[in-house]
């Protein structure tokens, strides 16, 4: 058995498809799946499900992968230890940010500043940044696809992950001006009941404050109407200004609307029960499995201002 038929294994697995892992590790697609029957023989079992559109593992791949991934992960922890005691710190960093993030910076937590200097400090390390959903963000985390990740929070963090909450605020209904919410709730503050009815906008499911949002709703009784969605709360102040629906967003997003929309948004702060948007620093409970990853971890927590997430 050899360390490429684990990899090839897990490619495949993680693709759902020779072709597409064969391309992901630059193999021919008939190079994989030679290697992929080789280990079958090896193991004397049928890994992999070849009859439908997408290969999925079969009962025994299934509990085969989970030792297949962690042999890959111990060989390259291996390496990287090694690196480590050279001297000169290498390897890489896999990390994940929610759209916007990159902008968010608070009482010296800056996330761009923090990896321009680590790369001025340690240029050996490679550094992957990708943009995603909290959602999926959490999951990759969990399959050591990521090494950190700066998530959107929607409740208690799955087990597993530990967090760090950098930002902290409640969430709005940002509107028009003009809107007849502004007069009703001329006090600045509207309970969530009263967005029953109308249009709303919101960041896409996956994401921490949909979460938050959605989750509120159901427990008053009723599924929120979301009519637009957008990766950017920049984006959904736009579409509020443009009298398109009501906006759940940040306290102090609704400043961002931009004046050829009309501008004029008013923010109602959300109340009964009060709404909060969360941001977090996230990394595996057990921390990242090389030097580089844990070096970077502690710095962006030493920066960030805010407190573990329960």
């Amino acid at each position: 058995m050899e360390l490429a038929q684990l990899r090839y294994f897990v490619a495949v697995v993680e693709e759902g498809s020779f072709t597409r892992a064969g391309a992901r590790l630059h193999v021919s697609q008939p190079g994989v799946s030679a290697q992929i029957r080789q280990l079958e023989r090896e193991l004397g079992q049928r890994l992999l499900d070849r009859s439908g559109r997408r290969v999925t593992p079969t009962e025994t791949g299934e509990a085969v992968l989970t030792y297949a991934r962690a042999a890959l992960a111990a060989v390259e922890g291996m390496r990287r230890t090694a690196e480590e005691f050279s001297g000169l710190l290498r390897g890489r960093v896999a990390l994940g940010l929610i759209p916007g993030a990159a902008g968010v910076v608070r009482d010296g937590f800056d996330v761009v500043g923090t990896l321009g200097d680590f790369h001025d400090e340690h240029p050996r390390v490679e550094i992957s940044l990708s943009e995603d959903t909290s959602e999926r963000m959490l999951a990759a985390l969990l399959r050591a696809e990521l090494d950190l990740a700066v998530v959107g929070l929607g409740g208690e963090p799955p087990p597993g992950i530990s967090c760090q909450v950098v930002v902290d605020e409640p969430l709005v209904a940002a509107v028009r001006a003009d809107d007849p919410l502004v007069a009703e709730f001329a006090g600045g503050r509207i309970p969530l009941a009263a967005l029953r009815e109308r249009a709303l906008i919101s960041l896409p499911r996956g994401t921490g404050l949909r979460g938050v949002l959605e989750r509120a709703c159901a427990e008053a009784g009723f599924v929120p109407r979301v009519e637009f969605e957008a990766a950017a709360p920049a984006v959904l102040v736009r579409l509020a200004a443009r009298g398109l629906g009501v906006a759940v967003v940040p306290s102090g997003a609704e400043s961002g609307a931009d004046r050829r929309d009309g501008g004029g948004l008013r923010a109602l702060q959300i109340t009964e029960p009060a709404l909060n948007g969360r941001v977090a620093l996230a990394w595996r409970t057990a921390g990242p499995a090389g030097p580089a990853a844990r070096r970077l971890l502690g710095r962006l927590r030493a920066e960030a201002p805010g407190r573990p997430a329960p």
